[in-house]
Parts: structure tokens; C-alpha cells; sequence
């Protein structure tokens, strides 16, 4: 998911010039004089403190600067980039002797595949995408088992039946958060009416536009729904705020705990709970891998199994039905549920 912070027009003349100057097929290593700088870390738009994706990411970071004395550089994304922008933000990273590399946000495959090859010494990672090569993680999480135990909250704690999910981009990564949510939603009431709308079809605008979702969210509690599950990044603030705005209605978050973000303090009284993707968890993993000297490399999944993906339980207001989503939790991981990855119809 994804995530105000832009790149400021010195860091990417910073980064052009980097890349300008960086021969290809030179490793990192190579360029700096040997010297690894520590991590680097190239977030999606919406930035560090979007409260949500980003921010998990920079947990990751923050906690492999304190506990594994690394250093390490973040940059971040701005709306409607290119990809020669992510190729040079990932070079200017590589070449300044950063290692590992990553890319946060699935709009870093094709640049991470592409840059990869030119630095076979540096270990890079993308989160929420599989790439090929023999230097890179590619991260990816079970978002739509996740949203499944949403959809299971959101539907025994819906007095009008009515529930909503709220899309940042349409796109195949999101459509795993709206075919959870759906498929939990109807495996627990089969009478609920779920709207699922996207704010953007194509435009990566939709994790980094909170009046967007906020007046989409408006839209849905005006029909009579009452609770909202929004999977946009930092755009959820809004639908987020809509929602607080509204007596006996919930909002549900994403990606990190988002009752215990302090940007979003006065609303936590109507978060419910958040799917959170331990985004952070997988950063500082391959961070220390290359600490360790044996990089990961290769396709990592974090699934509800293992923890990877969860259900927040800050605040207390899924304490009264826990038994219900514990048991669901149970049939996801035995394998008697299969969560769907795709919307039905």
C-alpha cells in the first residue's frame, strides 16, 4: 500500500547527477570506496509520515539504526514520477555506497529489476513486488487474508449492514485488500450490502490524496454505512477524519496501527482496528541479513500465519469479539478458508 513530503528539486538534481556519473556495472562498494553507508531506503509517495505504509517502513530502518548501529539515507517518491525518476533514485542510493537498497511500493519493480543489474554487489529489496534477480528480496504480504479478519469485524460490528471499502488505485495489489474485506465480510453476515469504490483507476495520486477519500467516505456513511475500510495510504486520513465526524460509525485502517499514530490522535476513538502489514518487520530483516553478511534474496511472503499480517487490537474494540475472529483466524491459517486475491464478479 502507499503513502507530504516530495523530493526537493536538489535531490533530484542530486540524483541525476549521480546517475549520470555512475558507470554502469560498477557496484556500490565500488563507487563509495568500499564503504557501506548503511541502508537506503526510497519510499513511495505520500512519504515518511504518512502514517501508514511509509511510516511502517521507516520503523524498519529506525529500528536496525538503534539495535544494529546502522546508517542510512530516505528519500521519497512525489506524485506522477517516471521511471527514469526511480531508476535515478535508486542509483543515487547504490552508488553513494548504500547497502541494502529498497524500494517501498510495488512502482519500484521495474526499476529496481533494471538497476539491480548495474550494482550485482549491493543487495536491493522491493516491498510489495517480485522481481528477478539474484540481489534482490522481493517482499510480499497476505493482504487480502488480513483484510479478511477485517471484513469479519467489520460485519459483526455493523448495526445497519452496511459496510464500505475504499480503494486508493485500482490495481491488482489493492483489489487483495477489497476481495478479503468483501469475502470476510460475507462469510459472517450474508445479508450485508458492501459498496467498494477506488478514488483513482491509474493514478498513484490515490495514496497521497486524503480530500479524495474523504469526501468518497462522506459519500458512503450519507447511504448509511458504518463502517469503512480504506486501503490508500496516506489518502485514508481523510476517509479516516470523515468518519470521526460521524456518531456509532467506525473506520478501519491499514498497514500500520493507525489508533497509535499521533496525526491521527483526535480520531482514534472511531478506528476500530487496522490490517497491519509488518512492513517494518521485513525492512529491518533484510537490513540485518546484509549486517549479518547472508542477504536475503528471493521471494519472502509475511502471511497471517506467521504474524506477518494482523489485526490491531489498540484500543479495545474488537476485545468483544475476538473469539469470532480468532476462530476465523484458525480456518485461514488450517487452510479451510481460502481468501480470494481478486474481487468476485
Amino acid at each position: 500500500m502507499r503513502r507530504v513530503s516530495t523530493i526537493t528539486v536538489a535531490a533530484v538534481s542530486t540524483a541525476a547527477l549521480a546517475f549520470s556519473l555512475t558507470a554502469c556495472g560498477s557496484s556500490s562498494t565500488e563507487s563509495s570506496g568500499g564503504k557501506n553507508k548503511g541502508v537506503g531506503l526510497a519510499y513511495d509517495v505520500g512519504g515518511r509520515d504518512d502514517h501508514s505504509f511509509n511510516e511502517s517502513a521507516a520503523r524498519g530502518m529506525d529500528k536496525a539504526k538503534k539495535e544494529l548501529g546502522v546508517d542510512g539515507r530516505d528519500m521519497t517518491a512525489k506524485n506522477g514520477e517516471t521511471e527514469a525518476e526511480r531508476e535515478q533514485r535508486l542509483t543515487s542510493l547504490a552508488d553513494a555506497g548504500y547497502n541494502p537498497v529498497i524500494g517501498v511500493g510495488f512502482n519500484y519493480q521495474k526499476s529496481i529489476e533494471k538497476v539491480a543489474k548495474d550494482y550485482p554487489k549491493t543487495t536491493f529489496a522491493v516491498v510489495d513486488s517480485v522481481v528477478a534477480g539474484s540481489n534482490v528480496d522481493s517482499i510480499t504480504f497476505g493482504e487480502n487474508e488480513g483484510s479478511y479478519l477485517a471484513g469479519v469485524a467489520a460485519a459483526l460490528k455493523s448495526k445497519n449492514h452496511k459496510v464500505g471499502f475504499i480503494g486508493g488505485v485500482n490495481n491488482a495489489l489493492i483489489q487483495k485488500f477489497q476481495a478479503g474485506f468483501e469475502q470476510g465480510v460475507k462469510d459472517t453476515d450474508s445479508k450485508a450490502q458492501i459498496t467498494s469504490q477506488y478514488l483513482y483507476p491509474n493514478n498513484d495520486k490515490g495514496f497521497n490524496d486524503p480530500a479524495a477519500a474523504k469526501d468518497k467516505a462522506n459519500g458512503m456513511l450519507d447511504s448509511g454505512v458504518d463502517v469503512i475500510y480504506t486501503a490508500a495510504g496516506l489518502s485514508g486520513n481523510g476517509s479516516i477524519e470523515a468518519v470521526a465526524g460521524r456518531k456509532d460509525c467506525w473506520a478501519i485502517g491499514v498497514d500500520s496501527d493507525q489508533y497509535q499514530q499521533s496525526g491521527l490522535d483526535k480520531y482514534k476513538d472511531h478506528i476500530l482496528t487496522s490490517v497491519v502489514k509488518n512492513v517494518d518487520v521485513a525492512v529491518f530483516d533484510v537490513i540485518k541479513s546484509v549486517k549479518d553478511g547472508k542477504p536475503l534474496t528471493g521471494q519472502h511472503q509475511y502471511l497471517v500465519k506467521d504474524g506477518g499480517v494482523s489485526l490491531a487490537t489498540s484500543g479495545g474494540f474488537i476485545d468483544d469479539i475476538k473469539s469470532q475472529l480468532d476462530a476465523a483466524k484458525k480456518k485461514i491459517v488450517d487452510g479451510q478458508v481460502k481468501v480470494r486475491t481478486s474481487p468476485q464478479g
